[in-house]
């Protein structure tokens, strides 16, 4: 019996030490992007996630009315402009309530590139939920999310992490 005690708080361990370490789950077997169809707040065409097959993602939940995400977005539009070359993509997702106007606004005051769509009710909780926003999910260019950033992302640390998957 104690080998077997022995045994699970070393598996707890190794959890806890790569949890420490900050390393990704996804390093621990690949979580793939989550499959959607959602509105374009510009036109309203339907955006389907396979259109960015083999490209490298930074999926970001946001809303309008919330501060760091609109901090957020002088950062995002320099990323997107800078890798888009080299297979990059910015993807916005908004959980604004009051709909697709209030959002495209924003898009044509802040002149943003990048595709900016309408989250449906669900599509958090197909990227496993999200707490607060800004949310944002960095994709590889085999379709696995790859990293998690719940809240404002430093610029420096933000293209770091791209780079990594470009």
């Amino acid at each position: 019996m104690q080998s077997v005690e022995w045994f699970r708080m070393r598996i707890l361990g190794l959890v806890c030490f790569v949890a420490l370490l900050g390393l990704p789950m996804s390093s621990l077997g690949a979580v793939d992007m989550p499959q959607f169809s959602l509105p374009s707040v510009i036109d309203g065409k339907v955006v389907d996630s396979a259109s960015f097959t083999g490209k490298a993602l930074l999926v970001t939940f946001f809303a309008t009315w919330c501060a760091p995400c609109r901090q957020e977005i002088p950062v995002l539009k320099e990323l997107h402009q800078k890798y888009e070359e080299k297979g990059f993509s910015v993807i916005a997702l908004s959980v604004d309530e009051k709909g697709a106007g209030v959002v495209a606004e924003l898009v044509e005051q802040e002149q943003i590139k990048y595709p900016v769509l309408m989250a449906g009710k669900g599509t958090p909780r197909k990227f496993g939920g999200i707490i607060g926003i800004p949310t944002s999910f960095l994709i590889n260019k085999a379709g696995h999310v790859v990293k998690k950033y719940p809240g404002y992302i430093a610029h420096s640390l933000l293209e770091k992490d791209i780079k990594s998957v470009l």
